[in-house]
């Protein structure tokens, strides 16, 4: 571990953010440039001491991987920087090619700054990065699956559980549309997470399976989505797509469809925080 050069990254990362930049609430005049390290510490989920530590060049064992993904977070690390942060560490970056879980920058710049609409930063494969606090209340939290459970598509057609929230008449349409936009991902990727989570499901679902033989193709850019929640009944949402710039990560919004009571719906659950499972 290079405890020097990484002090010093960590601490010019840190000054070159601000509170805005990752979705804080600014409260009167501040004397340190960019982020405080308890604020850097708590988007990481780490101890403010610890980070200091780091930063202080006091830190006696090298940071855990899991450590360095919270920090790539925290810090809006690039690809590039995340990699160099690992250097720095004394470990090897992770494979890119390899389901890196990495959320783009740009995307999760504008996922900071969203908090009266659903939001959460997608991979094209269905595993969900990141979410807002109201994402979290109308789907639950679904940032830590693993496997092939990360995916929502591997869900939707293997746990029957996956579409209790979604009324029945939007079962096929949303089946169809999933498999679509799959068949495109996986023609732009052609790579070995892509062919193994069909590979997957050809085998796990018949419903997937006649689904793919129709070659249907159709990226998910703008839909309307319905769900049934637990708690505040049913919510109609136009959902829309940003992609980051290799399409591989997508930034879904769900915005309360219009002359519905929704919105006012999406407001309680701000405030419960209620998850759907």
């Amino acid at each position: 571990m290079d405890t020097p050069q990484l002090a010093q990254f960590l601490r010019v990362r840190r000054e070159a953010l601000s509170p805005v930049d990752v979705g804080l609430a600014v409260a009167g005049r501040r004397r340190t440039p960019g982020l405080r390290r308890e604020e850097v510490a708590g988007l990481a989920g780490i101890s403010t001491d610890y980070y200091t530590r780091l930063e202080q060049q006091r830190a006696t064992a090298t940071p855990s991987e899991s450590v360095l993904r919270a920090l790539t977070r925290a810090l809006r690390l690039s690809l590039d920087e995340r990699d160099h942060l690992y250097r720095l560490s004394g470990l090897t970056a992770p494979d890119r090619r390899r389901g890196d879980r990495h959320v783009a920058p740009t995307l999760l710049a504008v996922l900071d700054r969203l908090h009266d609409v659903p939001a959460q930063v997608m991979t094209d494969l269905g595993d969900t990065l990141a979410q807002n606090h109201l994402a979290r209340a109308v789907f639950g939290d679904l940032t830590g699956r693993r496997g092939p459970d990360a995916s929502v598509i591997h869900r939707w057609f293997t746990d029957p559980a996956a579409r209790g929230g979604f009324p029945a008449e939007d079962h096929a349409e949303e089946s169809r549309s999933l498999v679509a936009d799959l068949r495109a991902a996986v023609g732009r990727r052609d790579d070995a997470p892509a062919r193994a989570l069909v590979d997957r499901l050809r085998r796990d679902s018949a419903e997937f399976a006649a689904l793919w033989e129709l070659h249907d193709v159709a990226v998910m850019r703008r839909r309307r989505k319905r769900i049934l929640h637990p708690e505040v009944g049913l919510l109609e949402l136009d959902c829309q797509s940003l992609v980051d710039e290799d399409r591989t990560q997508i930034l879904a919004l769900f915005s309360p469809v219009a002359g519905t009571p929704t919105a006012e719906r999406l407001t309680l659950l701000g405030f419960a925080g209620v998850p759907l499972d």
